[in-house]
């Protein structure tokens, strides 16, 4: 049974056709690096998250508690954490056509994708925030921006936190949300983008163990993508040169993937130090050092980030499942995401329609528990069984002629396409999919 790799081209086909990703405003030309998630989309990026809350709230023995920050960000904020002056891509254009590159994407010393002639401007420094304005005023005071990274509201939020819950040095602030950067070439489907979400995780500590939490956090991570079932061995650890650090960074480590595009970055794992608190105290006036009993002294903690965007982790995982096999019942299509990821856990498949009210009785009782369950009764059994293939389904539940008699269905397997007959009252086992994170005693 051969199985040939994804491209990028057969994910965006992929989709499309069953309602994992659609281009936004489409019917209008669609918006370039802006992208809507259909209803199966929306699924899989719930589970996403759901995956990654459970792998942070799993440290039994570590206090994380979340936050809900607004996108609007003031523009004294961004002023503080150096993204007004530091927040920006190379951008370079051609002085025939009037196409704007990033300047890193492309040779200067050749001629323009699009027009062919070489007439470059100088490079300039492009700032990726979108910019805005509160009410009416257009004066300097009422300047907002959509914030290009969700940390920024955890540590504006830092002892807002601190003072309203029981949490003491260390703890951890996450939080999953939107996030808007004006990129200058949007690229490779939803890998970069204007419009993304985030799940991030800042990591407060003192000084002294910051370096052994940086460690311990970058393994964690690793251990995550394995969890939800990417091979350990399409994902690197890179620790990023002195001069590729951001302003803010003592220290930085790259999760890397193999997209079929080069070895790109998944999440970024950063050593902050105690830069962000510190700026935000000295532009706010206000004091946001804790005090530590045991030293009697007060100090401004520092932080380990671990930022993965939702976005991009979904096109790994497509890419991680997808496969093409030549089988004895023709070629099919199939996703083999991780039962905690895949948007539908079981499909009830009635042999034929009139089978179909007994089964969809036990079908209603999946869905009234809340579970993401399909009834799927159109078409030849096996048209529907590559219907559920193509979308990652772990498991086909079929009701035919001797269910009523012997109380048992047969089990379809994704994977491997397996069958076997199992009892109606053990569909439950299957169909209970616990996350990869929940603790054994759950």
């Amino acid at each position: 049974m051969a199985s040939s790799t994804a491209t990028l081209e057969k994910i965006v086909a992929l989709c499309k056709r069953r309602g994992f990703i659609f281009q936004s405003a489409e019917i209008y030309g669609g918006i370039n690096g802006v992208y809507d998630a259909g209803p199966m989309g929306t699924l899989m990026k719930e589970n996403i998250k759901t995956a990654w809350k459970q792998s942070l709230l799993s440290q039994l023995d570590k206090d994380i508690v979340f936050l809900d920050g607004a996108q609007l960000g003031t523009e004294a904020m961004w002023k503080a954490s150096g993204h007004l002056e530091n927040f920006h891509d190379p951008l370079v254009e051609c002085k025939a056509c009037n196409a704007r590159f990033r300047a890193d994407d492309i040779d200067l010393n050749g001629n323009c994708s699009r027009c062919g002639k070489k007439n470059w401007t100088e490079v300039r420094e492009f700032n990726l925030m979108f910019k805005t304005q509160l009410g009416a005023s257009v004066e300097q005071s009422s300047s907002a921006y959509l914030r290009p990274e969700t940390a920024q509201s955890i540590f504006v939020n830092f002892k807002n936190v601190l003072t309203s819950s029981r949490v003491k040095i260390p703890f951890g602030i996450a939080q999953i949300g939107k996030a808007f950067r004006n990129e200058v070439t949007p690229k490779q489907f939803i890998f970069r983008m204007r419009e993304f979400e985030q799940m991030e995780m800042e990591w407060f500590c003192s000084a002294a163990s910051a370096l052994d939490f940086y460690a311990f956090w970058r393994e964690e991570r690793r251990k995550f993508y394995s969890a939800i079932g990417i091979a350990p061995e399409h994902i690197h650890m890179r620790d990023h040169d002195k001069d590729e650090l951001s302003h803010y960074s003592s220290g930085t480590a790259d999760v890397e993937y193999d997209f079929p595009f080069g070895r790109k970055e998944l999440e970024g794992i950063a050593y902050r130090g105690n830069y962000d608190l510190t700026q935000h105290s000295a532009h706010s006036g206000k004091d946001l050092a804790v005090f530590d009993d045991a030293a009697g002294a007060s100090f401004v903690p520092h932080v380990v980030e671990c930022s993965v965007g939702v976005d991009r982790l979904f096109l790994t995982l497509l890419l991680e499942a997808y496969a093409e096999e030549e089988t004895e019942g023709g070629p099919r299509t199939v996703l083999r995401l991780h039962p905690s990821i895949a948007p539908i856990k079981a499909a009830f498949c009635p042999l034929v329609d009139k089978l179909s009210e007994p089964f969809e009785k036990v079908y209603r009782r999946f869905r009234a528990c809340g579970h993401s369950v399909q009834f799927d009764s159109s078409g030849s059994i096996g048209k529907r069984y590559r219907r559920q293939d193509e979308i990652g389904t772990p498991y086909c539940f079929t009701y035919d002629f001797d269910s009523e008699k012997d109380g048992k269905v047969t089990i379809r397997y994704r994977d491997d396409m397996r069958q076997e007959r199992i009892d109606i009252s053990a569909i439950d086992a299957f169909v209970n999919v616990k996350g990869p994170f929940i603790a054994p005693n759950c």
